[in-house]
């Protein structure tokens, strides 16, 4: 499924970025999350390139081969201002127009957001999975619930937190994965998760992330309020047995309330949080039909 992928490099917004990349048409940028790679779209990448995009995944800031930029300083505003100003960043490198789309996945549903906030007018549609509009995750967030889920989050903003992630193999990560995707078989992605964040300046830019999201005085864990609803028409999936961010029917429907006009939303049954990995002919189907021909 990876036959016929290339690689590049290109600069944007500031750190150098690495790339997979298939297929010619309108550009369909595909964003990672956390604890993942580029390779996450390896079934996507085909399908968007057979109906006619040109699908560019991008390793993730701080995750290798791309440059791993100092995370210390951030706070919450300023990481959602620089990841959907990498974004739009590799929209204007990569030769995108308005014809683009955007997808995102985790971190990167969150990336999809800031970007289509800042530059709606670049995206002519975009898809996130596993992290809703901010608007309903960040109330969650602060719920007994999704706490106990969230621990890992809590658990990153201690020194020895980088230690604990990379010893045994990275078992913590593998551990995380059987957690939020219950049945699927992660080896092949935890094994390019470690070769990405094998040097120790790129698991701290991993674990980064989630120490600029704990510092803020402000935001606290929502941005939702800050930034409002995106413009642009959003098709949102969940995975029913998610076991990283749990959301019930009701929850997901309101994401259409954050949206443009002409915005879908599914509760997936049978998936966790890598639903595009554990049930990807049907993801891509969904994605498919929201997205259409270029």
């Amino acid at each position: 499924m990876m036959d016929s992928i290339e690689q590049g490099v290109v600069e944007a917004n500031g750190v150098s970025f690495h790339y997979l990349a298939q297929g010619e048409g309108p550009l369909a940028l595909l964003l990672h999350g956390f604890p993942d790679t580029a390779q996450t779209w390896r079934h996507l990448m085909p399908q968007l390139a057979s109906r006619g995009y040109r699908a560019v995944a991008p390793f993730m800031r701080g995750y290798a081969p791309t440059q791993a930029p100092d995370m210390n300083g951030l706070d919450a505003m300023s990481l959602f201002l620089a990841l959907g100003g990498d974004a739009n960043g590799l929209h204007g490198a990569l030769g995108g127009d308005a014809s683009a789309v955007l997808i995102g996945h985790d971190w990167g549903a969150v990336a999809t957001y800031s970007a289509v906030l800042q530059a709606p007018e670049r995206w002519r549609r975009c898809v996130t999975l596993a992290v809703p509009p901010l608007q309903i995750f960040g109330p969650r967030h602060s719920q007994y619930a999704q706490l106990k889920r969230s621990f890992y989050m809590w658990f990153f903003q201690m020194a020895a937190a980088n230690e604990v992630v990379r010893a045994n193999d990275f078992a913590f990560i593998r551990a995380l994965w059987a957690d939020w995707s219950p049945g699927y078989d992660a080896e092949q992605d935890v094994l390019n998760l470690q070769r990405s964040l094998a040097a120790a300046e790129n698991l701290e830019a991993a674990i980064g992330y989630y120490r600029a999201f704990f510092n803020a005085e402000q935001f606290s864990f929502a941005y939702g309020d800050a930034v409002g609803p995106i413009s642009r028409p959003l098709l949102y999936l969940h995975g029913s047995t998610d076991g990283c961010v749990s959301l019930d029917h009701h929850a997901v429907a309101e994401a259409q309330a954050y949206a443009g006009a002409g915005s879908a939303v599914a509760l997936m049954d049978g998936c966790g949080h890598f639903l595009h990995l554990e049930k990807p002919d049907e993801v891509g189907q969904r994605i498919d039909g929201f997205l259409g021909a270029p």
